[in-house]
């Protein structure tokens, strides 16, 4: 399979199957080769995105922002992820590119969505919202890689109607998929995702640029939710889950059941393991910032509020074995 039709195989292949495709969104300290393994685990997306990357830190070491392991792929994942990158120059992200081409990666995605204070203050995210000058050079850039090139945004930057003329901007790229978060960065994520625009969105992108697929992304929990929308607005052709999955990693699962808590503690107990392997490799990410995912397995509808608490005063991956040990005697 080309570079160029990456994104075209993963559409035909869900359009057999009658539905929209699914990918799992990028997520720092979240999408790297450790969890994507886990959710692969328990149900698959079609694709993943990984971590975010800064596009300059791919080529130059020296940056405040280096790479670490957002490149890393275990021997044991079995696809490699759209790789997304951030940042404002144009050289850096043909640079970048050019090295994802060169390790075996099939398409890259340029952020335009992220509303994280520091990526904006360094010029990355929703910063090119407020500087779409910028758009055309560092998305020709990356095209010049072959690779297949997608865009993640949001639907403004203070208001929602900046989608308007915000999007028909980033669809005037002709790249192979948009996907749009459907909140502004001022929203972040403490409103309701507008759902009342997608619509709208479809009509753009098909008087624009109807080679261009289009995905949403916000409020969707789980691929029966995805899928409802998808049949509710005929044209779309992707569904990004990001924060479902820590409600529920089975979120991508076609035929929904339910799930015992040992199941989820199995999972969990493969996160462990993939967390050490990944550890012998870098020095990050260090064993705090896997506190953050106990909560997905030791669900409180479960019964297990009490060893989730106790999981969240362990110090090492050892220390959690024991303590899941001690509660499935």
């Amino acid at each position: 399979m080309t570079e160029s039709t990456f994104w075209s195989q993963i559409a035909k292949k869900a359009k057999k199957q009658q539905r929209p495709f699914f990918t799992m969104a990028p997520m720092e300290a979240v999408s790297n080769t450790v969890f994507r393994q886990v959710i692969a685990k328990a149900s698959a997306p079609d694709t993943f995105f990984s971590e975010f990357v800064y596009a300059k830190g791919i080529t130059d070491k020296t940056t405040k922002f280096p790479v670490d392991g957002r490149l890393f792929i275990d021997p044991r994942e079995q696809k490699k992820p759209v790789v997304q990158l951030w940042g404002d120059v144009a050289s850096d992200f043909a640079s970048g590119a050019e090295f994802l081409k060169s390790h075996g990666f099939s398409a890259v995605d340029i952020n335009t969505g992220c509303p994280d204070k520091t990526v904006i203050k360094n010029h990355g995210g929703t910063y090119l919202i407020r500087n779409p000058e910028k758009i055309d050079d560092i998305v020709a850039a990356t095209k010049q890689s072959n690779l297949a090139v997608s865009i993640k945004t949001r639907l403004g930057y203070s208001k929602v109607d900046e989608f308007n003329s915000w999007i028909p901007k980033l669809l005037s790229q002709q790249t192979d998929l948009l996907t749009v978060h459907l909140r502004t960065k001022m929203e972040m994520s403490k409103v309701p995702a507008h759902y009342e625009v997608i619509d709208d969105l479809i009509k753009m992108r098909d008087e624009i640029a109807p080679q261009t697929l289009l995905q949403i992304n916000g409020d969707i929990p789980d691929y029966q939710a995805g899928l409802k929308l998808a049949q509710e607005h005929p044209g779309l052709d992707g569904i990004m889950i990001g924060r479902g999955v820590f409600a529920n990693p089975f979120a991508f699962e076609q035929n929904q059941k339910k799930h015992s808590l040992n199941e989820l503690l199995s999972l969990l107990r493969m996160q462990l393991d993939l967390f050490d392997d990944f550890a012998t490799h870098y020095d990050v990410p260090r064993f705090p910032s896997l506190k953050r995912f106990f909560k997905i397995y030791a669900r409180p509808e479960l019964g297990a509020i009490d060893l989730r608490n106790e999981m969240m005063q362990a110090k090492s991956t050892d220390e959690v074995r024991q303590i899941l040990d001690d509660f499935q005697k």
